[in-house]
């Protein structure tokens, strides 16, 4: 017999797509806890768990799922909420993870755009390596210009798609 993993799922499934998932984000750069709570946020009905559900459905320590979260807040894929009357605290994945997630990095495209003009400036806009540094600094500018484009097509999309904005 499968044990549910709630509304009638199979918890056997959602474990393997849970550590499935996780390891292409770990393919993908990922550390391999956050991975894991993330997925596992991502394919939970509410979107959202505590600590101790997170560790139970892991098997994992909280100091894992402490640290886990701890990159996803900061990287803004996950929130920390509060419940009501506790001092226990939710994590929570939204709709719009990857959009955060992905123009939070605008801030460091711009990061690294004033560093790569620094480098160029210091090796020189002649030298092979001031050249090959313009190039990246270059790509990076563009690469800039189109998250925003992309970004605004993907919110138009959206609401097409699912009626939200």
């Amino acid at each position: 017999m499968t044990e549910s993993a709630g509304n009638g799922r199979d918890a056997e499934a959602v474990s393997r797509f849970v550590e499935s998932f996780a390891a292409h984000l770990v393919e993908a750069g990922m550390p391999r806890m956050p991975a894991r709570v993330f997925a596992a946020l991502l394919s939970s009905d509410e979107g959202s768990m505590t600590s101790a559900e997170l560790g139970d459905q892991l098997r994992i320590s909280p100091a894992a799922v402490s640290g886990a979260v701890r990159y996803l807040a900061q990287t803004h894929m996950v929130s920390r909420e509060r419940e009501p009357g506790s001092r226990r605290e939710r994590y929570r994945v939204h709709g719009e993870q990857w959009y955060e997630a992905l123009t939070n990095r605008e801030a460091v495209l711009k990061r690294w755009e004033s560093a790569l003009r620094d480098g160029v400036s210091s090796l020189g806009a002649d030298t092979p390596a001031g050249r090959r540094m313009a190039e990246t600094l270059a790509f990076f500018e563009f690469l800039d210009g189109e998250v925003a484009a992309l970004m605004a097509r993907w919110r138009e999309h959206r609401k097409k798609t699912f009626g939200t904005d």
